[in-house]
């Protein structure tokens, strides 16, 4: 997996849901987003740098499956990216590698769950601009969000830019049980599920909980991608206790 930089959340929660006998392995990326920005004619993406790093470094290593675990970078490259970024990296890393994005592995999931109509919860990271990516990248794929909500974090962090929370430390003091209780709270009835945006967003612990409180699927970043990859790579463990998808 591609992760952010200086973020923890996504190995943490992966290594948390992984079955037996699977490992995963990291290759972190400073670029901003999106990581593989578009040639100006639109033909198709150019890799940052970090990316073709990592991407050399995992073709050595056998890998199943390699995905690009960034939310923001398949919402801000728009419809299209998730596909172009694929294709670049299997020139890399060859023959055999299954290639994804977290984008795409939001979509099948959501697909899979059988939700047209996800309540889209995004992080408190996330400006304005951001949002709004987000919202049209899952109406230009043709689901329609019943709604959104940015995760107020609270206390010391509600008036900060949302910018500068991750670099003040938010990313490594999230707490889940305010998360679980504005979801409750705020899921409209005409949601048929609810998706957790953002792979350093920490939530894993509380989709099990949420989809006996909604009795909706609930999907998150991290989750959704392990699953993906995990059907890529012909794994057919059942994992319990992350939600339902990884019983699917």
């Amino acid at each position: 997996m591609f992760i952010v930089g200086g973020e923890a959340v996504p190995e943490a929660e992966w290594w948390a849901m992984l079955p037996p006998n699977v490992s995963v392995h990291a290759a972190r990326i400073t670029a901003t987003a999106p990581w593989a920005p578009w040639q100006e004619d639109g033909a198709g993406v150019d890799l940052a740098d970090d990316l073709v790093r990592g991407s050399r470094q995992f073709a050595a290593m056998r890998l199943s499956a390699v995905v690009i675990g960034h939310s923001s970078s398949s919402f801000v490259g728009g419809k299209g990216w998730d596909e172009a970024v694929v294709e670049n990296l299997s020139r890399t890393l060859g023959p055999g590698v299954n290639v994804t994005t977290n984008g795409l592995d939001t979509l099948a999931a959501l697909r899979a769950s059988g939700v047209r109509r996800p309540y889209l919860v995004l992080p408190p990271w996330f400006n304005d601009e951001l949002v709004d990516a987000g919202l049209r990248y899952y109406k230009d794929q043709g689901f329609e969000p019943a709604g959104h909500h940015r995760y107020d974090p609270g206390g010391k962090w509600r008036d900060l830019p949302p910018g500068d929370l991750t670099r003040l430390g938010l990313g490594l003091e999230q707490e889940v049980e305010a998360l679980h209780a504005q979801i409750k709270a705020g899921c409209p009835t005409a949601a048929d599920g609810v998706l957790i945006a953002g792979t350093g967003f920490r939530c894993v612990a509380i989709l099990e909980l949420l989809e006996r409180d909604l009795q909706r699927p609930v999907l998150s970043a991290n989750q959704v991608s392990l699953w993906h990859c995990l059907q890529l790579a012909g794994v057919r463990a059942e994992v319990s206790g992350y939600g339902n998808l990884l019983r699917l």
